[in-house]
């Protein structure tokens, strides 16, 4: 799975500039689950991460490479929760390395978008999540409660690589988060839109396609993401040439 890994290539150029702290993934340290998703009133809530007007990012990457995901761990760029004071800035990104997928290509899709999903099955306390997958944002509440109690970014990035690694084909995952205002958001935005165009091609790609790229709907997405072409071409036995 080595579709994704110029998008990771270039997640790690646009944080380059910045330092960032890092804890290795430990089981026990998970921040409290409450099994469903919980409601965080305007009114019980400290601040909002990636609200309205604010940067916001969301996206997961996949690769087999060791050389890129070579751990679990979490990574933050910016204030953690207990030192942010009001509405900011907020992304969140993770890298996942997959071993080898059994089966056709309709079963290594599927088998990364039960991966991806496993976004959705976290539930913090305290921690209202709102992803919006079409603006390719993440909105989260965060409760004054929580706060008192602690929560912190280590905490829940342990909470989420547990999930992710419940999955037996993940064999390393790394969380970041990001509030520090300075990153280029826009960047992360544009980086969340070709990992979703190029999971999402996937998909058409296994219902065989056109090898005409003057007729191909999805001839951008190819040109922008590498290795979409040599995957494309290499489904379905076709004979022609790009």
């Amino acid at each position: 799975m080595e579709l994704f890994n110029p998008l990771i290539g270039d997640t790690r150029i646009a944080l380059e500039a910045f330092t960032g702290r890092s804890w290795p993934f430990s089981q026990a340290d998970c921040w409290k689950d409450i099994g469903s998703s919980e409601l965080v009133l305007q009114r019980d809530a400290a601040f909002e991460l990636g609200a309205r007007g604010k940067g916001s990012a969301n996206y997961v990457l996949f690769t087999s490479s060791p050389d890129l995901v070579p751990e679990d761990r979490i990574v933050l760029y910016g204030p953690d929760l207990k030192d942010i004071k009001g509405d900011c800035d907020f992304a969140r990104i993770v890298l996942l390395r997959i071993g080898m997928i059994d089966g056709d290509d309709e079963n290594v899709y599927r088998v990364l978008k039960d991966i991806e999903f496993a976004k959705y099955h976290v539930f913090p306390e305290g921690y209202m999540v709102r992803i919006s997958p079409e603006s390719f944002r993440e909105q989260v509440r965060v409760s004054r409660e929580a706060l008192k109690k602690g929560i912190g970014f280590k905490a829940l990035g342990n909470s989420y690589i547990r999930e992710y690694k419940k999955d037996p084909n993940v064999i390393s995952a790394e969380v970041i988060f990001i509030t520090d205002p300075s990153v280029d958001y826009k960047i992360l935005q544009d980086l969340a839109k070709k990992s979703t165009a190029a999971i999402g091609t996937l998909t058409h790609i296994l219902e065989g396609l056109p090898t005409d790229c003057s007729v191909c709907a999805l001839k951008d997405i190819c040109d922008e993401v590498e290795g979409m072409k040599e995957l494309h071409f290499g489904v379905g036995n076709k004979s022609e040439k790009h």
